[in-house]
């Protein structure tokens, strides 16, 4: 996808030992679709972390992941497979992980399993933050369950990133007790498209980054990409969000 720009800030330090993170929410349908598109939009978002949704679960879901890491220039951070059901996290080099939090959901017989992944990493000279992929229940009662499951798991820093396929639009129940904790990106400091759902003629928002109030978000939405290759990767659009993490307490 040679030529895109996405008109958006670097990542990278800041003098003043703040970082500029950007971080990519993407549901890709567990690889059905055109893999190569699937990667190439990836690429294109240049992320400095990936939150996946739907990443394989049954079959060989270790090696599918690894297949995404290695086409898209990052690593595995935490999350698919057996220990979350589904979220993956990715992230380039040079993200530290400085502890793994993943965790299978109760579910209801005869429905997907569901979990989150989750990681505290750390970018540079910046604060680290808990960093959390989820693809919440189409079932109400159960999403409602998962909503407060996803506070508790946010909480394990001060420093929050939520981002996801929430199965709910921002007028709901669970998404609306969500933004009055954590700030809803899109809302905030909109950029780019909102409707995430579905390629080619969007007509929901279903997906979104969220982050705790300590971090300032300076940009988020669904990035101008080419249609055809959105189109061909999965049945979902990307989210991409640029936030300023503060400065650790040595910077």
């Amino acid at each position: 996808m040679s030529g895109v720009s996405l008109d958006l800030p670097p990542s990278g330090p800041q003098p003043d030992g703040a970082e500029l993170v950007r971080v990519l929410s993407y549901n890709i349908r567990s690889q059905r679709d055109d893999r190569r598109a699937l990667a190439r939009v990836i690429r294109a978002c240049e992320p400095d972390l990936v939150c996946v949704q739907e990443s394989p679960r049954y079959w060989r879901p270790e090696g599918q992941a690894a297949w995404l890491a290695r086409n898209t220039g990052t690593v595995i951070l935490s999350g698919g497979g057996r220990t979350a059901a589904g979220p993956l996290l990715l992230g380039r080099l040079g993200v530290t992980v400085l502890s793994r939090h993943d965790l299978l959901l109760p579910k209801h017989r005869g429905w997907h399993a569901r979990g989150f992944a989750s990681s505290v990493v750390r970018l540079g000279r910046a604060r680290p933050f808990a960093l959390t992929s989820c693809h919440l229940s189409f079932i109400g009662p159960e999403r409602a369950q998962q909503f407060e499951l996803l506070h508790a798991q946010a909480a394990i820093r001060e420093l929050s990133v939520i981002a996801g396929d929430f199965n709910e639009h921002p007028e709901d129940p669970g998404w609306t007790a969500l933004a009055e904790r954590y700030q809803d990106g899109w809302a905030v400091k909109p950029w780019g498209g909102e409707y995430t759902s579905r390629p080619g003629d969007p007509l929901q928002r279903l997906d979104a980054v969220f982050a705790s109030p300590g971090i300032e978000v300076l940009a988020c939405g669904v990035p101008p990409l080419p249609v055809a290759e959105l189109l061909a990767a999965t049945d979902h659009l990307p989210v991409v969000a640029v936030l300023r993490v503060p400065a650790g307490a040595t910077a």
